[in-house]
């Protein structure tokens, strides 16, 4: 066994058992920002077997604060967060197969993207993929690990088909408006703890440490000392989820194609089919005020003063506006309807 687990091996409740199980598991994280890279850290340094980890999203400066994975050489090189996430953990474990994956997590993809995995980390920022994600997980029965942070709160549990309720059953309504780090912040720390939170559950799901699982919904708010656990109980009769098995958010494949990152200025357009980024800087280069380019993404400030982002797999930013209709104009502009 790898002297780089032996520490952890030391650790009674793993032992070299655990340690088998661990290499033998596979894990997706959905979500590369503040969570997922300390989940991912996590993950690839305890050895489990397969790390794959899904972001649509690239570097910011922004980002440095409190992603722990990426530093400036990323912010300027523009690279996907799932890409420089990959970069960095492969100089970590050399033995872990690592599988980053730059692209969107719809209703359309979200299936083949967690098939075969064991557990799935949710590391993701808003509602609206995090009820996709519990959704598919209930109906294809695999464990997902919550958590969430903001300002100074976070909370987080695990939950399990058919020995836990679902998402939906404590987070009804999901507020898909309500308060995210881009409106009020959020500091690193809270980050850790609730990723913290989240990968000793993972662990101990893998290794089969079953009586050790917690089945309560943790929250807290680390700068005014508020502590509390909600046990999960029974699902909710009517869960639409866990108890009717309609799973509403796998059902939406008529959704809009046009979607703003809630606090981000930035609204995110599907496009109907593959770029070639190279042709697409050569189009755009004559009305645009500056082109960058690199492997994984294009990107073109315009002369009003937004900003396209172009991705290999048809997705657009529209960077510097909220309005959707804005955005649409912008899109059917410079890219085509």
């Amino acid at each position: 066994m790898d002297e780089r687990y032996s520490r952890q091996m030391l650790f009674a409740p793993i032992g070299e058992a655990g340690q088998r199980k661990l290499g033998s598991s596979a894990v997706c994280i959905v979500g590369m920002g503040a969570l997922g890279t300390v989940l991912a850290n996590h993950m690839v340094r305890a050895g489990v077997g397969l790390v794959r980890f899904v972001d649509r999203d690239y570097v910011e400066r922004s980002n440095l604060q409190r992603q722990m994975l990426y530093d400036e050489e990323d912010v300027l090189n523009g690279y996907p967060k799932a890409v420089a996430a990959e970069k960095k953990l492969r100089k970590i474990n050399s033995d872990v197969r690592i599988e980053a994956i730059v692209a969107d997590v719809t209703a359309h993809n979200i299936e083949s993207l967690l098939k075969g995995m064991d557990l799935v980390l949710d590391g993701t920022d808003n509602f609206q993929t995090r009820f996709l994600l519990n959704d598919a997980c209930f109906r294809m029965g695999i464990p997902f690990t919550y958590g969430g942070a903001v300002s100074s709160r976070g909370m987080s549990a695990i939950l399990v088909p058919g020995r836990t309720p679902c998402l939906r059953c404590f987070l009804q309504s999901g507020d898909a408006g309500g308060q995210t780090c881009d409106m009020i912040g959020v500091i690193a720390p809270v980050v850790d703890i609730v990723a913290s939170y989240q990968a000793v559950e993972a662990l101990k799901y893998l290794v089969d440490a079953n009586d050790n699982r917690r089945n309560s919904l943790v929250t807290f708010d680390v700068w005014n000392n508020h502590y509390y656990e909600m046990k999960l109980g029974e699902p909710a009769n009517n869960c639409p989820c866990c108890q009717l098995k309609e799973y509403p958010a796998l059902d939406r494949f008529d959704q809009d194609s046009a979607i703003s990152l809630c606090g981000r200025g930035t609204v995110q357009i599907a496009g109907s089919g593959p770029m070639d980024l190279e042709v697409w800087r050569q189009r755009l280069e004559p009305a645009c005020v500056k082109i960058t380019v690199n492997a994984y993404l294009l990107k073109a400030e315009l002369p009003d003063g937004e900003q396209l982002v172009l991705f290999p797999d048809g997705r657009v930013f529209v960077q510097g506006t909220d309005d959707l209709v804005r955005a649409k104009t912008l899109y059917a502009r410079y890219i085509g309807s």
